[in-house]
């Protein structure tokens, strides 16, 4: 039998040592590693532009399987705090983006550019208290090599939409790097109203690289039932940081709304800027950058599953208007 991408990727680390098999999961700490998969596009609001489409598997460890050199390496860093509440994440995803008539072979010069973005990426969360740090590093490539016009043609044609006619417009191959910190805060004693739990979570953040140079700021609130411990459903980044982790407090079951907004300071956008050291379409950004999202969660003891609706502002000026996706993230606790 053929074993899909998902499979290999969780097989990866139960033979790495890193998720605890089933055999061990009762003699093993309740904390337990996430398996995060985080499907975001805009089909959902029946558009096909812009950012149209992104896909990860994340897996995050329990602290006490976090390897030795990622919680070293966590300690080393001046601005994460000194705890042994360090878990490590792997990832790996593939963005794309599009005009707004993928009909088209030769996109208008004013429309965004094709491009595709295929990475993975490496990162350390450390949690004190009341706040989370994560640093990530996402290395990857952009252009043809990251088989994202495949991706798309393949399923416009399983779902029988237009097909796309501009790839060969796209950007060109460039290997990307980018490193992304952020830090967000949590009220350890969520405030009641009705018998339900509410709490307010800001963040700040930077990225710096040449996929991305960016400074964010913003906040969550949420409203539920027997809030976990987490920090909200995982957006692909840029966007709300929330959390890949979540642990169980009182209970087997939570449910919440939430509601978040994350203001952009946009220094370099590759996909919009174009290729750094040769000549690729591209178009004027905008500077900053907004989202807002709504969206509901509902979390078991061993699953988490999130629904995200998100407007984006518009990101260059010759954009027909905002953006709207949805993103959709199904957890599992090992």
């Amino acid at each position: 039998m053929r074993r899909g991408p998902v499979y290999l990727f969780v097989r990866l680390f139960v033979c790495a040592g890193w998720l605890p098999g089933p055999a061990l999961a009762d003699s093993q700490p309740s904390e337990r590693g996430t398996l995060t998969l985080l499907f975001e596009n805009d089909l959902f609001f029946h558009t096909d532009r812009d950012y149209t489409n992104g896909v990860l598997a994340a897996y995050t460890t329990a602290p006490h399987d976090t390897p030795d050199w990622a919680r070293d390496a966590a300690h080393l860093l001046p601005f994460f705090p000194k705890t042994d509440d360090v878990r490590a994440s792997f990832a790996l995803g593939q963005n794309m983006y599009t005009p707004t008539d993928v009909s088209l072979a030769n996109p208008p010069p004013a429309e965004r550019p094709y491009a595709g973005y295929l990475y993975g990426a490496l990162g350390l969360v450390a949690e004190e208290d009341d706040h989370l740090d994560q640093l990530q590093l996402q290395v990857g490539v952009v252009g043809p090599a990251s088989l994202a016009e495949q991706t798309q043609k393949f399923v416009h044609k399983v779902v029988h939409a237009t097909h796309p006619e501009g790839w060969d417009t796209q950007l060109k191959n460039e290997p990307g790097l980018v490193l992304i910190y952020e830090r967000s805060w949590r009220n350890r004693d969520p405030w009641s109203v009705m018998g339900l739990s509410v709490e307010i979570n800001p963040h700040v953040g930077a990225a710096v690289g040449n996929v991305y140079d960016y400074a964010n700021a913003g906040a969550m609130l949420r409203f539920g039932y027997d809030l976990f411990d987490e920090y909200g459903p995982m957006r692909i980044d840029p966007g709300l940081p929330g959390s890949n982790f979540y642990e169980p407090q009182d209970g087997d079951f939570s449910w919440y709304v939430f509601a978040g907004v994350d203001g952009r300071l946009m220094g370099r956008n590759l996909f919009l800027d174009g290729n750094t050291f040769e000549s690729s379409r591209s178009v004027a950004k905008l500077p900053l950058v907004g989202d807002l999202q709504f969206g509901a969660a509902i979390s078991f003891r061993h699953m988490r599953i999130a629904f995200t609706h998100v407007f984006r502002t518009k990101e260059y000026h010759t954009q027909p208007g905002v953006d709207q996706f949805g993103a959709v993230s199904v957890s599992f606790r090992f």
